[in-house]
């Protein structure tokens, strides 16, 4: 099985990135709390596929909770902050989150040095 690391880079990235993972989530039926939730009439046979193709985008953690693989960076923290006050937020690590403390300042040779 692959396995797929997301990065998501920016504020733009990691806009379409929350987007991607919501509907991501909701395609595996993962939970706000990263459990699978199984669908009604589901057969275990449909369950066991559905668990083993987790693995591609998703790490599983303790308690068979699902961990989305991956990282998001920007140079401020601001929108990485709207991340994790979102319903998503919890199902991220806080190692996921790469920042610095101030940002460019829409200048881009501040960003680039």
């Amino acid at each position: 099985m692959r396995e797929i690391v997301h990065i998501q880079v920016g504020q733009c990235g990691n806009q379409i990135g929350a987007k991607f993972w919501e509907h991501i989530i909701d395609e595996h039926n993962i939970g706000p709390d990263g459990k699978y939730i199984p669908e009604e009439g589901e057969t275990e046979e449909d369950k066991a596929l559905k668990l083993d193709r987790m693995d591609v985008y998703f790490q599983e953690a303790q308690g068979n909770r699902y961990v989305p693989r991956s990282i998001c960076t920007d140079l401020e923290p601001g929108c990485l902050d709207q991340i994790r006050a979102s319903a998503l937020g919890g199902l991220f690590r806080p190692d996921n989150f790469i920042h610095s403390q101030s940002g460019a300042g829409n200048n881009w040779a501040k960003g680039h040095y």
